[in-house]
């Protein structure tokens, strides 16, 4: 599965911050609650363009993880209204641009939208590119009893069935060998 590198960082950026929401990875508390956190989450998921990292821009991103949450949720169908209503909820308008160290690539939100508008946006086309490629199906939620962190599988053969938020592989394989070996022995 190939994808420009806008839209597979697009996509580890919006898995990213679904995953803050409580209840999703294994500590089950939400981890975006403070401005430390969200500059800590920028840190990592830098944006160009207009950044107050305040309790008001906090509050505007928290409130669009649910509907980002939605698009793991849906199957690829279901999701083409969710996208369409992001991108015109940030009145999208795709240009190409190039800034800072990464060449051509796209934006459709000017750079004065609020924060969470951009990220929004930003994670619309980056799912519209997932379902115009027809790998919808790459879009997942962690199979581990106790995890519900989202994911986008990358692998060669899509086979990948757990997240990468904790040890959720590690740890369900553990436990199958377990249930295994208390089968052998009973």
């Amino acid at each position: 599965m190939i994808f420009s590198d806008d839209t597979r960082s697009s996509l580890w950026m919006t898995a990213d911050l679904v995953n803050t929401l409580p209840g999703t990875a294994d500590d089950a508390v939400d981890s975006l609650v403070s401005v430390a956190e969200l500059t800590a989450y920028l840190q990592q998921h830098p944006y160009s363009g207009r950044i107050r990292a305040d309790q008001a821009e906090l509050d505007d991103i928290r409130s669009i993880r649910p509907r980002l949450r939605a698009l793991w949720d849906a199957d690829r169908d279901a999701a083409v209204p969710l996208v369409n209503a992001m991108l015109a909820d940030g009145r999208a308008l795709p240009r190409l641009v190039r800034h800072d160290a990464y060449d051509w690539h796209i934006h459709a939100t000017d750079d004065d939208a609020p924060l969470a508008t951009r990220m929004l946006v930003e994670a619309a086309m980056a799912v519209l590119d997932v379902i115009r490629s027809d790998q919808y199906d790459r879009m997942r939620v962690c199979e581990a009893d106790d995890c519900g962190a989202v994911y986008v599988d990358y692998s060669r053969n899509g086979s990948k069935r757990y997240c990468d938020t904790g040890n959720c592989g590690n740890r369900m394989n553990v436990n199958a060998y377990r249930r295994r070996k208390a089968q052998e022995t009973a």
